[in-house]
């Protein structure tokens, strides 16, 4: 919903098409793609079990093969009573056999504003929450098995932006009594 010049995402407690929950998940592939530059959104995040709101990119032509190997960027991740905001990248090789590296930044995130941002150039990516930088990923860490030979693979192709709030999952758990719908 779109009011009062806010975009919310709301996570409701009922069933559709077998599932327990609705939620949404806002993709700007194919209408905005972005190979470097600063990234960044001032977003409320909501806390309880089970609830993982996200703020993150995907490859928007998956040329180095399926995810993770063609890449994945998490701006923001916040599970259950947020407190720490996650920012990861995902790479190498397909699921299973991929890998990630990340960091974390304690705080109350959930009820206010904050700004999540990365700074993504060809050889790093910087991530900071309300201009303090809490974590950087170089290029002579992450690879993609799909091209050994390009040391900037696979985080030198257009990537878009997805939002969303996830209800449950392997990070956070299912929701419970006390989840906040």
């Amino acid at each position: 919903q779109v009011s009062g010049g806010l975009l919310t995402i709301t996570a409701r407690a009922e069933s559709f098409n077998g599932f327990a929950y609705t939620s949404a998940r806002i993709r700007s592939l194919n209408r905005r793609d972005y190979t470097y530059g600063r990234m960044e959104a001032r977003l409320k995040v909501p806390a309880g079990q089970g609830l993982w709101p996200a703020f993150w990119m995907l490859p928007s032509t998956s040329v180095y093969g399926g995810w993770a190997s063609s890449g994945e960027i998490d701006i923001l991740e916040t599970v259950n009573a947020a407190a720490a905001a996650h920012g990861t990248i995902h790479y190498g090789s397909p699921w299973p056999n991929n890998v990630s590296s990340g960091g974390s930044v304690a705080g109350t995130w959930a009820g206010t504003f904050h700004t999540y941002a990365i700074e993504w150039e060809p050889d790093e990516i910087r991530w900071s929450v309300d201009g303090t930088q809490y974590y950087a990923a170089s290029s002579a860490t992450w690879f993609s098995s799909a091209a050994p030979a390009n040391a900037r693979a696979p985080f030198e192709r257009a990537f878009h932006f997805l939002l969303n709030l996830a209800v449950g999952g392997n990070w956070p758990g299912n929701p419970n009594g006390s989840t906040p719908f």
